[in-house]
């Protein structure tokens, strides 16, 4: 029933698909004389499609949410800015051909000498026959699996101090809006990016779900960064990430400080489902919204204004992580 629901919508994406790759790309490529990767640019057109949905919804949906009921007021309109050109660096494809570029190949080539050597990818659809062959519960399964991944992948960048100091930049807004989810570290998103792909890979998930998988991940991560008054319930709140949840992963001395200042770890890293932190002990729920940040910043560490000043102090925390301190005295407190 709800796959038949689902089909109109699935449908009117492909032609949509279909009809910008031969009115725009397709001619493109063979204007460039890449016509070998007419298959990959076909791929290239869904997720532009996919990321240019994104930006409608998130700019007219979850931005009317957000004036009905703010935790804040936006007194910094230029850090928003700059969130928003890491938005649109990301959705509109900008990181994902880089990658296509430079670390895909590399993943594609290990697939293809393991296949030589017999490992096959596993597949989810043949787990329950009669079942998993259903399309809205074959995507379920894939987002719980790589939901199960980026909850993993987002203990590591807060439990693991160099990735901490890419990952930091992330925590670094002070001003949270639905602008917010992409103000990562490039370097951060490739490594993170790389881990997907690997387990894409090894699951044989295909790329129309892939793509699906990562577009509705992408969209609630922007909800749940949002500048919005909302927890979801009791229950609801349970099943999927809020607003709510996620802010407190992002307040200063909460989300991101286990055992008191300066300590790496926190609590609520689920991206879709709080279901992991209940698992496993880190989930927090029904605090009131706090400030976000990082400690460090209230003791005169700079992360960088715009988007260039901020990839290259976080390459420079990476080798000293003590880049960004005004003066000695602030970094001898900071590490109180």
């Amino acid at each position: 029933m709800l796959d038949t629901l689902l089909q109109p919508l699935v449908d009117a994406f492909g032609a949509a698909q279909q009809a910008l790759f031969e009115g725009v790309v397709q001619p493109l490529v063979f204007a460039l004389g890449q016509g070998a990767l007419l298959e990959d640019a076909f791929l290239a057109t869904g997720w532009l499609l996919v990321g240019v949905v994104q930006l409608l919804i998130v700019a007219v949906v979850f931005g009317a949410l957000e004036r009905w009921r703010p935790v804040e007021p936006v007194v910094d309109r230029a850090a928003v800015r700059t969130d928003i050109v890491y938005t649109l660096i990301h959705r509109l494809g900008v990181v994902r051909l880089a990658l296509f570029f430079t670390l895909d190949p590399l993943w594609l080539a290990l697939a293809g000498w393991l296949g030589l050597q017999g490992v096959r990818p596993l597949s989810f659809e043949g787990l329950w026959p009669g079942v998993t062959d259903l399309a809205w519960v074959s995507l379920l399964l894939y987002l719980l699996l790589f939901d199960a991944v980026d909850y993993a992948i987002h203990r590591a960048q807060h439990g693991l101090g160099w990735w901490w100091q890419l990952h930091a930049l992330h925590h670094s807004q002070r001003q949270m809006t639905r602008w917010s989810d992409n103000r990562n570290h490039l370097l951060d998103d490739a490594l993170r990016d790389s881990v997907f792909v690997l387990v894409a890979l090894a699951v044989g998930i295909a790329p129309a779900q892939f793509v699906a998988v990562v577009a509705l991940t992408q969209l609630v991560e922007s909800l749940s960064h949002a500048n919005l008054r909302a927890g979801f319930g009791p229950v609801f709140g349970r099943l999927l990430v809020s607003p709510a949840f996620h802010r407190t992963h992002h307040a200063i001395g909460t989300g991101h400080e286990s055992h008191g200042p300066g300590s790496l770890g926190g609590c609520n890293y689920a991206v879709l489902f709080p279901v992991w932190d209940l698992l496993f002990g880190t989930a927090r729920f029904g605090r009131e919204p706090e400030p976000t940040g990082v400690r460090d910043q209230l003791q005169g560490r700079d992360y960088g204004r715009g988007f260039w000043a901020q990839q290259w102090l976080g390459l420079r925390r990476l080798v000293n992580p003590r880049t960004g301190w005004r003066d000695e005295r602030a970094a001898a407190g900071g590490a109180d």
